[in-house]
């Protein structure tokens, strides 16, 4: 265990400042960066025993990020992770669910899967490809999970260059300044920090049926999963649904869907409609308005899946594989958070941040940042950016917050699916359809033309104030490489963007960007938004 340093008073160390060279960079601390022991330069200050600046538990990209930055700010901070194995039994190493079982393995198959509908076109453009394509799902586990071992490799070394120690261990919180860790082997030992970040993530919710936990697979088990999945249940109608059943359609494999409700709950519905109409038409089979009731693994292994359809009828079948994406819980039920006082919601587990502070909880130096925080994004780079600025807040004295407003994200689904700032439905309630006007059209990419791709769901529609100049408050956009278009125009709507800058702005052609510049036609004419030249 590190050896105890002295944490100060922060606003004393902002304001005398520190001769005492930095144990890293040997070079002398700055007035923000003094967070070690010096009771000379610091004698108004009541010194406080502890082990480190910072304890972070949970090495996900959050957590990683506000560790890094605190270390490079003259902190001295330990990180605690340990991964529960799933109910199947699959683990992995450091980098939390973003590069073990979350962003980066979802967008390597669907890339697998594009690739797969890439060699079909390829033939209309004259290549000769004499067989169709099949995908080999072992190669395609192993080079993904390569990939991710180096990258849980690259957050070690990452650690260890910034001198950020490091624990594999499951943490809890004794008081406010101590955190009880518990190693794979069963050894318990504590630390304490004068600060401490809660960055446990989520993991995937398990309906309360017969079989499930026994039998289907979650995200967390999917990307490593050792033999083809075969015909395929998804039961969900999340984002993360609707991504693994897009592309293990486009890879091969016999998919269905189950959607008790409506698909993409809390994003536009008119864009959520279209992505699933796109999956249809991929041949992605929809079983809408349908709960499962029970599993069952039969003689020959196949999974008996029975169901109850919005009439309330009966039915089911067999599968392969059956795959839960019902949602995600926060990973907090053995943090202890009761135990000091962190307020947190039972329903969800989700920590409630305070209103000045939205990653401070109840204990004023506890803190929780990344999917655990209650009513902001669960997305990776929010947890990051979330991460690195709580981090200044502590050992830099800076006061910026995270901006949790015009976050954008995109779904990657076989037709993917951008956005930024609101739904038009939430525009409308909250401005009033009298003061809302959308313009919108539907486009084909050129590259669809000589395959003779369908492209009737290639859409793009901007949300926009109906005042001045019409500021866009939501741009959302359905086609391909929706993220990369999206990213540019999020940073202009920060910025204030409106629909007469977005249309003074000339388009790059040909591309399915411009589209988003030359809209022209508002849903209040009536008239028709399909695109039909340059």
């Amino acid at each position: 265990m590190a050896a105890p340093i002295v944490s100060f008073s922060r606003n004393a160390a902002f304001i005398r400042g520190c001769s005492q060279l930095c144990r890293r960079t040997k070079r002398p601390l700055s007035r923000t960066a003094c967070f070690s022991k010096c009771s000379k330069s610091l004698s108004t200050s009541v010194p406080v025993r502890h082990d480190y600046d910072l304890v972070v538990i949970g090495g996900g990209s959050g957590g990683l990020a506000c560790s890094k930055e605190a270390a490079q700010l003259g902190a001295r901070v330990l990180v605690l992770d340990y991964v529960d194995p799933s109910p199947r039994g699959s683990r992995w190493g450091l980098g939390g669910c973003c590069v073990n079982v979350g962003c980066i393995p979802k967008k390597l198959m669907h890339h697998a899967a594009l690739l797969g509908h890439a060699i079909h076109d390829a033939k209309k453009y004259g290549w000769n490809v004499h067989v169709d394509p099949t995908i080999d799902w072992s190669t395609l586990t192993t080079v993904v999970q390569q990939h991710v071992k180096s990258l849980n490799w690259g957050h070690r070394v990452q650690l260890k260059d910034k001198q950020v120690d490091y624990q594999n261990a499951k943490g809890s919180l004794v008081d406010a300044h101590t955190v009880r860790m518990l190693s794979a082997s069963g050894q318990e030992t504590t630390v304490t920090g004068n600060n401490i970040v809660l960055a446990v993530g989520g993991r995937p919710k398990y309906p309360d049926i017969p079989g499930a936990m026994e039998y289907a697979i979650t995200s967390d088990d999917l990307f490593m999963l050792d033999r083809p999945p075969g015909k395929t249940l998804v039961i969900g109608a999340s984002y993360v649904s609707l991504e693994c059943a897009g592309f293990l359609t486009g890879l091969g494999f016999p998919t269905t869907v189950m959607i008790r409700s409506l698909p993409l709950r809390g994003f536009d519905r008119q864009m959520a409609d279209l992505v699933t109409d796109h999956m249809e038409g991929s041949g992605t089979r929809f079983l809408r308005q349908h709960v499962p009731m029970a599993i069952d693994k039969m003689d020959n292994g196949q999974l008996q899946v029975v169901w109850r359809d919005g009439n309330g009828q009966q039915g089911g079948d067999t599968f392969d594989t059956v795959m839960m994406a019902v949602g995600r819980f926060a990973n907090t039920g053995t943090l202890g958070l009761d135990t000091v006082g962190v307020e947190w919601y039972s329903e969800s587990g989700k920590v409630i941040g305070q209103v000045e502070n939205p990653e401070q909880s109840s204990v004023p130096n506890i803190y929780a940042i990344g999917d655990i925080l209650h009513g902001r994004p669960e997305l990776t780079p929010v947890a990051i950016k979330a991460g690195r600025l709580l981090a200044h807040r502590l050992f830099a004295g800076t006061h910026e917050h995270m901006d949790y407003d015009k976050v954008p994200t995109t779904v990657f689904t076989p037709l993917e699916y951008g956005s930024v700032g609101l739904s038009e439905e939430a525009a409308l309630e909250r401005f009033g359809s009298e003061n809302v006007e959308v313009y919108h059209a539907f486009y084909k990419p050129l590259e669809f033309y000589i395959p003779e791709r369908d492209a009737s769901q290639c859409y793009v529609k901007a949300v926009c104030k109906l005042d001045g100049d019409q500021e866009i408050v939501g741009l959302h956009f359905l086609g391909p490489n929706a993220g990369e278009v999206t990213q540019g125009f999020a940073v202009a709507l920060r910025s204030g963007l409106t629909y007469q800058q977005m249309v003074s702005s000339v388009g790059i052609h040909p591309t399915c960007a411009e589209e988003v510049v030359k809209m022209g036609i508002t849903k209040r004419s009536g008239l028709d938004p399909t695109v039909t030249g340059c």
